[in-house]
């Protein structure tokens, strides 16, 4: 996926200082390389080779005897213990080699099921908007557009006064604008198009007034 520019900056800059110009909302965009590392995905799937080990010698018990045959040649009949320790080396073999094989993120990440990197991006743009824009502003009308590059999924986290008058479908169109734009390698006009239509949720319900001031800086944040 294309990275964002000085010139994606910019233009994101520029919507969301024209979007609150038409309401008292204030809207922070945070985008990502990657909501979450998965190394416990990696774990998992290396546990669960090991368990299928054990289930296959465990339903086909004489195969441990010709893998101990294979590697130790025509020896005397192994004992149970030796045939054991043979079960132990295979299965901590397989599990090492797979826990190995998914340190590549890549892979790692491709792995993942789509649920798992839904809720982790979902948890981590929560996490984001309490720290950093959770009653900054004095309406708590804040907004938080997150966006995590690798996992190609998006979150919008609004604050209290937003959430009492709309609703998680309120943002339908804004998140399948950006995201269309993230898939065909344009993330920063994805994250413009979003904002534009949050700011005309905005206006609608907290129109412009005299006494609002830019409380939040209008940019974009990488991390």
């Amino acid at each position: 996926m294309r990275r964002l520019s000085e010139q994606d900056h910019a233009k994101v800059s520029s919507a969301i200082a024209a979007a609150e110009a038409k309401s008292d909302g204030e809207i922070i965009a945070i985008a990502a390389d990657q909501s979450d590392a998965y190394h416990d995905v990696g774990l998992h799937y290396a546990v669960l080779v090991l368990f299928l080990v054990l289930a296959f010698f465990a339903a086909w018990p004489d195969q441990l005897e010709t893998w101990w045959t294979r590697l130790m040649g025509w020896s005397a009949e192994p004992s149970p213990r030796e045939l054991l320790t043979l079960l132990l080396g295979i299965a901590l073999l397989k599990f090492l080699v797979v826990l190995f094989i998914l340190k590549w993120r890549p892979l790692r990440l491709l792995l993942t099921p789509g649920a798992t990197k839904t809720r982790r991006v979902r948890r981590r743009a929560v996490m984001l908007f309490k720290t950093g824009a959770e009653r900054r502003t004095i309406g708590r009308t804040g907004i938080l557009i997150y966006l995590s590059m690798a996992e190609r999924r998006a979150e919008i986290v609004g604050d209290e006064a937003i959430t009492a008058v709309t609703t998680p479908e309120t943002w339908g169109e804004a998140m399948a604008a950006l995201l269309v734009e993230v898939k065909a390698g344009r993330p920063g006009d994805g994250i413009v198009a979003a904002v534009a239509l949050i700011g005309e949720v905005l206006a609608t319900h907290f129109p412009k007034s005299g006494e609002d001031t830019n409380e939040i800086p209008d940019k974009l944040i990488e991390l």
